[in-house]
């Protein structure tokens, strides 16, 4: 399944070419618990976004689960850690501007979420998806994805970012 997400806060202010040549091969840090939240701290703040006490919750909880989460997982994760309700429409507007500012990233066919271990840099999503357990890698292969582009290029449509999603079996599952 190849599709289109809304494209981040950084991409729309720097466009769509920067972001292209952005996506060069080169190493990344992948950040882990408490070094992940400062990292996505930093990042959403440089977008010029505050960070809220709720925002820190939700993203805690996002990267608290080991597999994609559903905005109702994450509400249910934040409302026991809070003791009270936090409506899924808060969190929903919560992701929304975590995938635009590249601390998240959606898993389309799960209409599900899963937070971004190196939200400092941009690349393409390609997801394995297993259809036994659920569990998601999230892979980055710029080469994979440019020829994506450019097929989509060449049948005269303007791709913003494309999601690619491979559907099967983990090697747990196998």
């Amino acid at each position: 399944m190849i599709s289109t997400g809304a494209p981040p806060t950084e991409l729309a202010a720097r466009g769509l070419r920067a972001y292209i040549i952005s996506m060069h091969a080169h190493d990344h840090h992948e950040h882990h618990g408490n070094d992940l939240t400062k990292a996505a701290q930093a990042t959403l703040e440089k977008s010029g976004e505050q960070w809220t006490t709720m925002r820190e919750r939700v993203f805690e909880a996002l990267a608290g689960f080991d597999k994609p989460a559903s905005a109702y997982d994450i509400a249910e994760a934040v409302s026991r850690a809070e003791g009270r309700r936090v409506a899924a429409n808060s969190v929903y507007r919560i992701l929304d501007l975590f995938v635009g500012a590249n601390l998240a990233r959606r898993v389309e066919s799960a209409n599900a979420y899963m937070a971004n271990t190196h939200p400092d840099c941009l690349h393409d999503c390609i997801f394995l998806v297993c259809d036994n357990c659920g569990q998601t890698t999230h892979i980055d292969d710029d080469s994979i994805t440019k020829t994506v582009r450019a097929a989509a290029k060449d049948m005269g449509f303007s791709p913003e970012r494309p999601v690619i999603e491979v559907r099967g079996k983990c090697a747990d599952c196998d």
